[in-house]
């Protein structure tokens, strides 16, 4: 077996983003076109800005419904702050992020540069690819568990 992949072997790099000045009309048609619930947000010199994702979609057409919406812009709605990780970091760390958090993607930066995107189905594939030439899946699986401690917290980037 394999020793476990890091978070740029399993990253997607070619990405839909979207930019700050984006209209939501706009945004949301992307997202529902490329079949996906979020797109980072970036500049055009690929600095991660936030992420905009269905739910927040949700909160601009619920205050569109009570109110005129302040705002029709990406930048009123993107999560500015989004969790991001390393490159480096290890894929149970990454798992046990997605197993503890309610995170559908992470978003991979160095120095604040979008690098590319890990989902919770990329890490589903990569589980599967290390298991699958094992015999014993069983055993494969209590390897991949020894390799962290269950009360360590994963390391973050």
């Amino acid at each position: 077996m394999t020793a476990p992949s890091l978070a740029r072997d399993i990253m997607k790099t070619e990405l839909v983003t979207l930019s700050a000045d984006m209209d939501l009309h706009d945004a949301a048609m992307l997202l529902v076109r490329n079949k996906i619930s979020g797109a980072p947000v970036v500049s055009d010199d690929g600095k991660l800005g936030g992420v905009l994702t269905e739910k927040d979609l949700m909160t601009a057409l619920i205050d569109a419904a009570y109110d005129r919406l302040p705002s029709t812009k990406v930048s009123s709605y993107m999560s500015s702050e989004p969790f991001t990780i390393s490159e480096q970091l290890d894929l149970l760390s990454i798992a046990q992020i997605f197993q503890t958090h309610h995170y559908r993607r992470l978003l991979v930066v160095r120095d604040d540069e979008l690098l590319g995107l890990v989902s919770r189905r990329d890490v589903l594939k990569s589980v599967i690819r290390l298991i699958e030439p094992a015999q014993d899946k069983t055993s494969a699986m209590l390897y991949l568990s020894a390799l962290r401690d269950e009360n360590e917290e994963p390391p973050i980037g």
